[in-house]
């Protein structure tokens, strides 16, 4: 459970100013609390008794303004309450939904994790919210009551605390068995989960095979499970019973089996009754609240975040803002006897190729229109598995890799830029939570997409992908890729809605990033940009620099155009001339 302390420890510091405005009208909320019973002793003692009753009258009026600056103070701190409670929720939300999402992607798929996210966050917020006022209300009222009690008359205040420290010994005693129960509660909760959303999913196979009796007897099972155990839970009742017949009741007798006592050293039958107002109004009922409170709402709270934090994973730490791509000994990407096909009786779309991208490259990818280079971009990136050969990036396979994993050696844009609905910070910098503005200002910059993100809003903005045109999803694409510690970059076809200036720029940039560049071109302009070119045709893959392409492929000249051949041989591109090593592939229908 240490976990749970942490973790609400932590939502408390990073919540401290609400919580000290919380704490000033705290105090409001508990000056009836700490003034009922003296003002009540000095209004019987010194006024009533004392034939004033104006002066007892007086009193009472000072005791009724509290009461008004009370009400205030409650009505104020019930207004904080959210301003910490729903930061704390929100957090708690991401958690199960990273943890969700990442054990999916992983191929841990859990179906508790419906329950977590409805139910359990659910329960621990409103715990949370309970527990905060419950551990506020008693420290302010009691405090305010023994303040009372001690500035009325010492020895009362002393006959008082004895019992309702006693008191709290017996329910901590009690604490981690009923902690036991609980955690036993959450967990058959979590069961039932799992059970009712196999039953319902498969429900039309239950139908068919006719198991629609042993199913209802299976999840019936669970279900008296958890009644089992929540009423073996509701057992606890008692101990709470004795821990406020201790705290809270038996201090009231003593107070009056000691009143002869009282009186006999000087204390006025007022401050008696001040006495009893302070047990009976103020540490009696907090005792009973905090006790009722904690077993209840606390305890709930405690075992459902240690379960939650349990199913949560890890989170990555993103690499610093500042750091550099190391330079890599072997090839950024390497592909060996790489065969794929969509079909075990199709054509192969790629058939054995053999492919280097050495760190540093820039490679452009050219060819038809669905000759394969798609397909090839997905087995690069790991998406796709090929059946034959193998797939390396930065020398470490793809295959058996984990989502994790991958993010952390490449990125993959497609030609369909993916963005959720949320702020422009979190779609830019959902690789690297971490990254602080200024880093995002200066990837912006540096790409030329300051005058896009000041046109959304800027990063607290919150986007909807149906508000935004295809060109304005790419280049935040871009820019989230650009973020990405990968050294591998993959892009897809991922400028083909942006006009071609724009995408030459974006490229340009791409090429200057520490690390490995591979485009999939949409226009053949993207190859003059590029180190080399790989170019396939359905027959061969040709690897080259653009010059030497031009001067070896018909295809490729075919592909650029005739009439732009002649006049992009003659244009300086980057990379070397020479013909470069190349596998081969094949496919024989689009």
């Amino acid at each position: 459970m240490s976990a749970v302390g942490e973790v609400t420890r932590a939502a408390l510091r990073a919540r401290r100013a609400e919580l000290c405005r919380l704490a000033g009208w705290s105090v409001a909320e508990a000056l009836p609390a700490g003034l009922a019973g003296l003002l009540t002793a000095r209004a019987v003692d010194d006024g009533f008794l004392a034939g004033r009753p104006a002066t007892g009258l007086l009193w009472l009026g000072l005791l009724a303004a509290a009461v008004l600056v009370g009400a205030v103070g409650t009505n104020r701190a019930y207004a904080l309450l959210g301003d910490v409670v729903e930061p704390f929720r929100d957090d708690l939300l991401r958690r199960v939904v990273a943890g969700a999402l990442a054990g999916a992607t992983g191929g841990r798929g859990d179906d508790a994790a419906v329950a977590r996210l409805t139910h359990q966050v659910e329960m621990v917020r409103d715990t949370y919210a309970g527990l905060l006022m419950v551990v506020r209300g008693f420290l302010f009222a009691a405090g305010a009551a023994v303040v009372g009690l001690f500035s009325l008359a010492a020895p009362v205040a002393l006959l008082v605390t004895v019992p309702v420290l006693a008191g709290l010994g017996l329910f901590a005693a009690a604490l981690p068995a009923m902690i036991a129960r609980q955690r036993q509660y959450v967990l058959a909760d979590e069961r039932l989960g799992r059970a009712a959303v196999t039953a319902v999913a498969g429900h039309r196979d239950v139908t068919v095979s006719g198991a629609r009796d042993r199913t209802t007897r299976w999840v019936g099972g669970y279900v008296d499970d958890q009644a089992r155990v929540e009423r073996r839970l509701a057992t606890m009742a008692a101990t709470r019973g004795l821990t406020l017949a201790v705290g809270g009741w038996v201090p009231v007798p003593v107070v009056l089996l000691a009143t002869p006592w009282l009186v006999r050293q000087g204390l006025g039958p007022g401050a008696v009754l001040g006495a009893l107002i302070y047990v009976v109004r103020g540490v009696q009922p907090a005792l009973h609240t905090l006790v009722q409170g904690v077993a209840a709402g606390g305890l709930r709270f405690a075992v459902t975040l240690d379960r939650l934090l349990r199913a949560d994973v890890p989170v990555r730490t993103p690499a610093p803002a500042t750091a550099r791509i190391p330079r890599q000994t072997a090839p950024a990407l390497s592909l060996r006897g790489v065969t794929f096909r969509y079909g075990p009786h199709a054509d192969p779309v790629l058939d054995g190729l053999d492919l280097d991208v050495p760190a540093g490259d820039h490679l452009v990818i050219v060819g038809a229109s669905g000759i394969g280079k798609s397909t090839l971009a997905g087995l690069m990136a790991g998406v796709l598995s090929p059946q034959a050969g193998t797939v390396r990036v930065g020398g470490v396979p793809v295959a058996g890799a984990t989502p994790a994993e991958l993010a952390d050696r490449r990125v993959l844009i497609p030609q369909e830029a993916y963005v959720f609905t949320g702020t422009v910070r979190e779609n830019l910098t959902y690789l690297r939570p971490d990254l602080p503005d200024p880093a995002i200002t200066r990837a912006a910059t540096r790409l030329g997409l300051t005058g896009l993100v000041d046109r959304l809003g800027g990063y607290d903005a919150t986007l909807r992908p149906a508000d935004l045109s295809a060109g304005e999803r790419q280049q935040l694409a871009l820019l989230r890729a650009w973020l990405s510690p990968a050294p591998l970059m993959i892009l897809d076809e991922a400028t083909c809605h942006l006009d071609p200036a724009t995408e030459a720029r974006l490229e340009e940039a791409f090429a200057d990033r520490p690390g490995t560049l591979v485009v999939i071109a949409h226009r053949v302009s993207s190859a003059l940009r590029a180190r080399r070119v790989l170019l396939l045709d359905g027959r061969a893959a040709l690897l080259d620099s653009h010059r030497g392409l031009l001067d070896r492929s018909a295809a490729y000249r075919e592909l650029v155009g005739y009439g732009e051949a002649d006049l992009l041989r003659s244009s300086p591109t980057p990379g070397r001339s020479a013909p470069l090593p190349a596998g081969y592939g094949r496919r024989s229908s689009p």
